[in-house]
């Protein structure tokens, strides 16, 4: 049996927002924004590294139904929480607040605009998605930038999208305490459908590539591993702190800073800090080789160089896993033109360019494989690249 996760038409996760929302307070919200996942085609660890990103907006969206009110009260809830009802007031949720990790995630950014000087009032908001949650497809991001575009709107606050990127990795950094770079809420706020997104994190800018793989015969399919994936367990901060150690003692900020990453390869003695700029430098290379692929339009080549980043980041980077690993080489097998893992890793998804008319073979593969292993059952979505976040309603 083929696991498949769909997601909601615009219309269907709108409605489903705002009727958990009367159900709650009784009465209708003021709007419904809603905010995308993303999955990251190439550029893995790399936005917290001065290195480029390449994400894609998925079609599957966090919905938020929101109110404003006047006496710094919050009342939020959410299908798929627990409390499914949270209280209090927009002043208690701080870093440290005690307050539950969703709540943190949906009113972070409630800190973040706050801590920066404009005025809030307290809010009535429900959440629904259809994002899967542990998969490394950043569900966290799509609720942060869901609600963050809500409290812009309906506050009149002067805040531009590319601000609100930074508002909203700054909540996931300092309220929730997961250090995540700005590649999450980039593609959450700044995709485009049919376009992938080229993010520089060396001078913030940010490009626009043509992804649609629909007239080429071929699919991006995700596979959901199912496997434990948290960020918040000290591992993605163990290797993001050995890069800024390197890169401190090399006087720059950033590893993409370096002159010449290759002479600074032969200097590391240290054998962990070695495999963790190797896999910074060449995956810096991979994700430049890749975009001038996606210019040209040329995206039968780019299998061979999904398929490096992900042995960069089994071997140097250490963030892959057993669940991963077979789901990548299980496709490949079944006939992917390229498959790496994707997202910060421990977990999560992987991804495969597949030829359309492979798909149901290489899902069919990669089932076996996993109850072969005693795994539980992966689950599979075929993306292309959707829109950002917007109001819905």
């Amino acid at each position: 049996m083929t696991y498949e996760i769909s997601s909601w038409p615009e219309a269907v996760g709108a409605a489903r927002a705002a009727e958990l929302f009367t159900t709650a307070f009784g009465a209708e919200p003021a709007g419904v924004w809603a905010s995308p996942g993303r999955v990251n085609l190439i550029g893995e660890h790399l936005d917290y590294n001065g290195g480029s990103s390449v994400p894609i907006a998925l079609p599957h969206a966090t919905y938020v139904a929101l109110s404003p009110r006047e006496d710094g009260r919050v009342r939020i809830t959410s299908d798929g929480a627990e409390p499914g009802l949270w209280t209090g007031a927009l002043a208690d949720v701080v870093p440290g607040g005690g307050q539950p990790t969703w709540v943190s995630y949906a009113l972070g950014a409630a800190w973040v605009l706050s801590r920066a000087g404009h005025a809030l009032t307290g809010v009535d908001a429900a959440i629904v998605s259809c994002v899967p949650t542990s998969a490394g497809l950043s569900s966290s991001a799509a609720i942060e930038c869901a609600v963050g575009l809500a409290l812009v709107e309906v506050l009149g606050l002067p805040v531009g999208r590319r601000e609100l990127v930074g508002v909203c990795q700054r909540a996931e950094n300092e309220v929730v305490g997961a250090p995540t770079g700005s590649m999450d809420q980039s593609a959450s706020l700044l995709a485009d459908a049919g376009r992938a997104l080229v993010l520089n994190t060396l001078d913030g800018s940010t490009e626009l590539v043509p992804f649609d793989l629909s007239d080429r015969g071929l699919c991006l399919l995700v596979i959901d591993t199912r496997a434990k994936h948290a960020l918040v367990d000290g591992q993605y901060a163990a290797r993001r702190a050995a890069c800024e150690r390197v890169a401190a003692r090399e006087g720059v900020d950033l590893l993409g800073r370096i002159a010449d990453p290759h002479a600074l390869l032969e200097r590391l003695d240290d054998p962990v800090e070695l495999k963790r700029v190797r896999h910074v430098v060449t995956e810096i290379e991979r994700v430049n080789a890749f975009v001038a692929l996606l210019r040209a339009g040329d995206y039968d080549r780019i299998g061979p160089l999904m398929d490096a980043s992900h042995a960069s980041l089994r071997d140097d980077y250490e963030v892959s896993c057993p669940e991963l690993d077979g789901a990548v080489d299980t496709a490949r097998a079944a006939g992917a033109l390229g498959a790496r893992m994707t997202g910060g890793g421990f977990g999560g998804s992987a991804i495969a360019l597949v030829p359309a008319g492979l798909v149901g073979r290489v899902e069919r593969a990669v089932e076996e494989a996993y109850a072969e292993h005693g795994w539980g059952p992966p689950r599979f979505i075929p993306a292309v690249a959707a829109e950002a976040g917007r109001r819905v309603r």
